[in-house]
């Protein structure tokens, strides 16, 4: 079985489909009752089960059995500023949940070309990229938050930030140790600005790379080089 569903319903032995989750499985896929089907809570958990009863909204699940997936050995948060064409922020928000993230922030800076997005259509698309690349754990995804909220709330024992400085920082992965919770904040087109640089001042100033990243492929060279450093890669920039 290499379809995964996604629900949040799991009480009892049984598990509701929402209306879209039950769509698909009734309607594109022509499940039937008795059929058997994989799903995860995005909580960390994978349940087999089958199908026990269904209307055109609505699918209901009997679960055969309980699936506990590992946890990460480090959790990885990227805040990230979204960029002015969405596509591309949606774009980064898919692979970087392929790839494995734990939580991301969308940040507001003062240089951000975006200063307002649709929580529940990124969240679809954590969803989405979670049952494709069949994942059990859901990224959580923050609200819009201010550069200054996030710096006053970080608590990662590694805290990071990426951005162009006249002199280069020394790259991501000279920092990165495994098993360690890691917080990398990546800033809009323009870049941050020098005060919010020196705001961010428990920060770790580090570097992506010799050449200029867009700030959605900068995202994702955080995320491939944290996934490299947890399981002991070396990552050369």
């Amino acid at each position: 079985m290499n379809q995964l569903f996604y629900t949040t319903k799991v009480e009892n032995g049984l598990a509701d489909l929402d209306e879209e989750e039950s769509r698909h499985l009734l309607t594109v896929l022509r499940r039937q009752p008795g059929d058997r089907l994989r799903l995860t809570d995005g909580k960390g958990f994978f349940y087999e089960a089958e199908l026990a009863g269904a209307s055109k909204k609505h699918a209901v699940v009997r679960i055969l059995e309980t699936i506990r997936v590992a946890a990460p050995p480090a959790r990885l948060h990227i805040a990230i500023a979204p960029t002015k064409n969405i596509d591309r922020f949606e774009w980064f928000l898919e692979k970087a949940t392929e790839i494995g993230v734990q939580e991301i922030t969308p940040l507001l800076c003062r240089r951000s070309e975006r200063t307002s997005i649709r929580h529940d259509r990124l969240e679809k698309i954590l969803v989405s990229a979670m049952k494709q690349s069949l994942q059990g754990h859901l990224p959580r995804l923050n609200p819009l938050t201010p550069f200054a909220e996030v710096v006053r709330r970080a608590t990662e024992p590694l805290r990071c930030i990426a951005w162009c400085a006249e002199i280069p920082a020394p790259h991501l992965t000279t920092f990165l140790r495994p098993a360690t919770d890691t917080l990398v904040l990546i800033g809009p087109e323009g870049d941050f600005t020098p005060e919010e640089v020196a705001l961010a001042q428990n920060f770790v100033e580090v570097g992506l790379g010799p050449t200029r990243l867009r700030t959605e492929t900068a995202g994702l060279v955080a995320v491939l080089a944290f996934g490299l450093a947890t399981i002991g890669m070396p990552a050369n920039p």
